[in-house]
């Protein structure tokens, strides 16, 4: 059925359809509406499971935690500072294997303070052990929900999907919100093992020696490195029960490109306009979505873009003292390629400014005929034009 819903909204429905057992959070914007709708549903018993209102951002990942443990399907929401204050039970989580799904809605960090779409917050998290899928519209909002649930219980590791402050969470747009029946087909009864036990509590955090500690490490890593082909066969299985599917990455269009430009989120949409249009014109510029970032897709990627001479890396984040996160990453990925790539990041949207087609023309026009990549991020912003 087809609604007409803001991102925010379409997440809280897949928590629903998902029959989560347990929902701790704590209001921050812009995730509160998330949390808001789940609470409506649960005051006219319409949720089936708890809402749990808790005093921090902190609280709430600890009581998924610990539900999660006990057995149940648990969810939260959050963006921002309250991301920042969940940073150490983020660790927990992944270390006890817990498969506790999370929505961050992201958004500025402070200082100064500032209310709009920035992905430095989710990006920071990026060594917490937590599975990140990032999403283009409110669809694939709800759709990755879905998935996440199916992916964190399957592979026992936490997963985050990440949607953009007001561009998606506010944003209204159709949403086609699936049958129940079809959900419960797809995401069966929560299987969890329960693994805590009141009588042994050090068996959820026990202290170990040196080696032991290396070995837990070594065990999440490969578990990491494996979740890349459940989270690809669960996107299978979506596609031929739902009709969309979205992969680990998207690519559009880079057959036979001379330069691609890699995107994520939202910034996609408006690319994929922009692409066309200047392929109409006889460029061959390609496109190429980057949906899961940890694990990281480096194979997935690096099948699309090994024949490509030029790259150029839009994103709506920075690391200070460095460049775009994903275009770092996607340097680390291609550093063994046969071919020379040619990769130059540049960042637009941060704090939430726009990213109109123009901008992206001129990224796109500036990168073609760029002879040699700067080792520096290049800013750019409307009032270059």
């Amino acid at each position: 059925m087809k609604r007409f819903i803001t991102g925010n909204h379409a997440v809280a429905e897949a928590v629903r359809l998902c029959r989560t057992q347990l929902v701790a959070a704590y209001p921050i914007t812009p995730q509160t509406p998330i949390y808001e709708k789940l609470s409506e549903w649960e005051a006219a018993d319409e949720l089936g499971g708890l809402m749990m209102r808790t005093e921090s951002e902190h609280s709430a990942m600890a009581a998924c935690l610990s539900a999660s443990l006990a057995g149940a399907r648990t969810f939260t929401a959050t963006s921002s500072q309250g991301l920042a204050l969940m940073h150490e039970m983020l660790h927990f989580a992944s270390g006890c294997r817990a498969p506790v799904v999370m929505c961050c809605v992201n958004r500025t960090l402070a200082v100064p303070w500032a209310f709009w779409s920035d992905q430095t917050d989710s990006l920071s998290q990026r060594d917490t052990g937590w599975i990140q899928l990032y999403a283009e519209d409110g669809q694939e909002a709800l759709d990755s929900v879905i998935q996440a649930f199916r992916i964190a219980e399957h592979m026992l590791l936490p997963c985050m999907v990440v949607i953009e402050a007001n561009f998606i969470s506010h944003f209204m747009e159709p949403v086609e919100v699936p049958d129940q029946a079809m959900v419960d087909r797809f995401v069966q009864p929560v299987t969890i093992p329960k693994r805590f036990d009141v009588d042994k509590p050090g068996f959820l955090a026990p202290v170990v020696n040196q080696r032991q500690y290396r070995d837990y490490r070594r065990l999440s890593q490969e578990a990491m490195g494996s979740a890349l082909e459940v989270i690809e066969a669960v996107d299978q299985d979506f596609e031929k029960a739902f009709g969309r599917g979205y992969g680990l990455v998207e690519a559009v269009g880079t057959e036979d490109a001379d330069l691609v430009l890699v995107t994520t989120a939202t910034v996609t949409s408006t690319a994929r306009g922009v692409v066309a249009g200047l392929r109409d014109q006889g460029y061959k510029v390609g496109l190429v979505k980057i949906r899961v970032f940890r694990p990281f897709p480096t194979k997935a990627l690096r099948a699309v873009l090994d024949p490509v001479p030029k790259i150029a890396v839009l994103e709506r984040n920075v690391s200070l003292g460095r460049e775009g996160i994903f275009c770092s990453e996607l340097k680390a990925a291609l550093a063994n390629s046969p071919v020379r790539h040619h990769i130059q990041g540049y960042l637009a949207g941060i704090g939430g400014t726009d990213i109109d087609p123009e901008l992206i023309e001129r990224v796109i026009m500036d990168a073609f005929k760029r002879e040699e990549p700067l080792d520096d991020a290049i800013w750019v912003t409307e009032e270059d034009a």
